[in-house]
């Protein structure tokens, strides 16, 4: 038996002040933290409503305020309703395309069309113009009538080879359907449709032959412009100086009026420089046709011996005052190369095929002058 039991009992102490004090403070701490702990779960709940919300409304926007949510691809799931013209404009890329269609109500969203529009790889090939769609279109519908010739509104206006500016305009008005005398105001302002200085404010031959897409907002000006530009690159990329493009429209004029087959074009030109050359009347039919008002060739012994006609080459020397058609290309390169030869006539024998005949002498001439009488005794 030990003596543990003979030792005083220990005398519980009350608590110091100071210890008093200690587990106060920690008590104090612990809901400080537990309402931090509340404070931060009302945060993290209000976050949490607050963004399902937002969830929601980014998600409904289109319903719910009207206007096209950017963030989600929406999309129709038809072929389209109603018609509707639509202009894509150039250098577009697939989101600029995509709010022209969204805004025209063709497609649903932006993101729909350019998540189409990476999805095919013929959509880069879409060109700028204007097209008759439909709304309400399923994106990749749209892309493809958007790729699809017929979906193009587009107006041909052809102005053939050898027109003069009269009936160019004319086709022009017929094509159009704009008066004649907005083409008309547009041309009296020549340095505006930028007509060269050395065209001298005359229009003919100026205006190159070819067809031309005309967009719906291309106005007379615009039109006008296209084909004096088109005449000018024409003359550029062929290495004509500004300071020879009259001669060469005129000398290719005369050539387009005259000519009946590509092959004649460049011993007509050659004959034509032979004659200037030689400083002979280049007795051109067609010119006397043309000063005299005349949209053919046919002309009297009395046309011929007018001298108050200034595009009469039977009574003056040298080449008319200024073209008197619109030359194509082929004629223009019969200009600048004429094939090598000594001729200085050319008649057609034959008015129904254009059968020309060329010569050096005039007694040559007059045999085939006979040839073309036989023939219009025999074709009255």
């Amino acid at each position: 038996m030990t003596d543990l039991f003979d030792r005083p009992p220990v005398q519980q102490q009350p608590p110091s002040r100071a210890t008093r004090s200690g587990s106060r403070d920690r008590r104090a701490a612990k809901k400080r933290a537990q309402r931090r702990r509340r404070r931060t779960l009302v945060i993290v709940l209000a976050l949490v409503l607050v963004g399902g919300a937002g969830y929601y409304l980014v998600n409904n926007a289109s319903s719910l305020l009207g206007f096209q949510n950017p963030f989600v691809a929406s999309d129709y799931e038809g072929q389209g309703v109603d018609p509707v013209s639509v202009t894509i404009e150039p250098e577009s890329t697939g989101t600029a395309m995509g709010r022209t269609l969204v805004e025209a109500g063709v497609v649903k969203s932006v993101n729909a069309f350019v998540e189409a529009f990476e999805a095919n790889p013929d959509a880069a090939g879409i060109q700028p113009g204007n097209y008759k769609l439909l709304t309400e279109m399923k994106a990749s519908a749209a892309i493809t009538l958007l790729l699809s010739k017929e979906s193009r509104n587009e107006v041909k206006l052809t102005v053939p080879e050898g027109r003069t500016v009269t009936q160019i305009l004319d086709t022009a008005v017929s094509v159009t359907g704009k008066p004649r005398e907005e083409f008309e105001a547009a041309m009296a302002d020549p340095a505006a449709v930028g007509l060269p200085a050395e065209a001298g404010g005359n229009y003919e031959g100026w205006l190159f032959p070819a067809t031309y897409l005309l967009e719906p907002d291309d106005t007379a000006a615009t039109i006008i412009s296209n084909m004096i530009l088109q005449t000018t690159s024409t003359l550029d990329s062929l290495g004509v100086p500004a300071e020879s493009r009259q001669d060469v429209i005129v000398k290719a004029s005369l050539v387009e009026r005259e000519a009946k087959a590509d092959a004649d074009r460049p011993k007509m030109a050659r004959a034509i420089q032979n004659r200037l050359e030689r400083d002979m009347v280049l007795q051109i039919d067609a010119a006397v046709a043309y000063g005299l008002g005349r949209s053919g060739m046919t002309i009297s012994r009395a046309d011929m011996g007018d001298p108050s006609n200034p595009y009469n080459t039977y009574q003056h020397k040298g080449l008319p005052p200024g073209p008197i058609a619109s030359p194509g290309m082929k004629s223009i390169e019969a200009v600048l190369n004429p094939e090598p030869g000594d001729w200085i006539f050319w008649v057609a024998v034959n008015l129904d095929t254009g059968e020309t005949k060329f010569s050096t002498t005039n007694a040559e001439h007059e045999r085939y002058k006979a040839e073309l009488r036989q023939w219009q005794e025999e074709n009255p």
